[in-house]
């Protein structure tokens, strides 16, 4: 995904009101930008450190610039931009980048499904393969050696998605839960299981009722962000309770 234009690079100041972010410019000026990210950002919140943001033409905005890429505690990059891995993971697959992915011959987005009221991120449709349901899931929390986390914060919705996953795969369905892994240097992902147990928990459920998880991390630059290698993920996940 090209950042057309480039985004603008900037020093982090803070994070308030969960979707405003203080960022000084490089002319030096203090300017609010909308922060698009519900979790609690852990980890990513560095006051003084490095950052970039875009800036949107449309002039009907409140903020015009949003806050798209920030340095972790441990020094990595990390995309808090929670719109950007849906289009991420949807460009990966439709260039043919995820080998477990390949073949359907239609993908949409945002489709009515489940027993709670849910949209799936996006569902793969082929009259040979059947259908294919996968949930997108943003990874930025940086716990250090090369580790990311999933989630930072308890996510109710993130549960509800499994419980809609495990479903499908009932139903005699594909379902796939894809961990954007926005951050560099991480080479594995896992559940944050100190942070929400339910979640942690769920997942287990999922995984042996069916449900694939697959961990792509993404490269991060000014001038474009892409979904650029698989990464081992859910090497500490336990074993089921029967």
């Amino acid at each position: 995904m090209k950042n057309n234009p480039p985004l603008f690079s900037g020093t982090f100041v803070k994070r308030y009101k969960r979707f405003f972010a203080d960022v000084v410019d490089q002319q030096g000026n203090t300017i609010t930008l909308h922060c698009p990210n519900t979790g609690s950002m852990k980890n990513c919140l560095v006051e003084g450190s490095c950052c970039w943001y875009s800036i949107s033409e449309n002039p009907q905005r409140k903020l015009a610039g949003t806050l798209e890429i920030v340095t972790t505690s441990h020094g990595q990059l990390a995309g808090v931009n929670t719109s950007r891995p849906n289009h991420l993971v949807r460009e990966a697959i439709e260039a043919g980048l995820v080998p477990e992915l390949r073949g359907y011959q239609q993908i949409r987005s945002e489709v009515l499904y489940g027993n709670e009221k849910s949209r799936v991120d996006l569902l793969l449709e082929d009259p040979v393969l059947g259908r294919c349901y996968i949930e997108v899931k943003n990874v930025t929390l940086d716990k250090g050696n090369n580790l990311a986390e999933f989630p930072d914060s308890v996510t109710s919705r993130g549960a509800k998605h499994l419980r809609e996953l495990m479903i499908m795969v009932a139903e005699g369905h594909r379902a796939v839960l894809f961990f954007c892994v926005q951050l560099t240097g991480a080479e594995r992902a896992e559940v944050a299981k100190n942070i929400d147990p339910v979640y942690a928990e769920t997942m287990v459920q999922a995984v042996a009722a069916g449900v694939q998880v697959i961990a792509w991390r993404a490269a991060l630059s000014p001038e474009e962000i892409i979904l650029e290698r698989a990464i081992s993920c859910l090497q500490d996940l336990p074993e089921p309770v029967l």
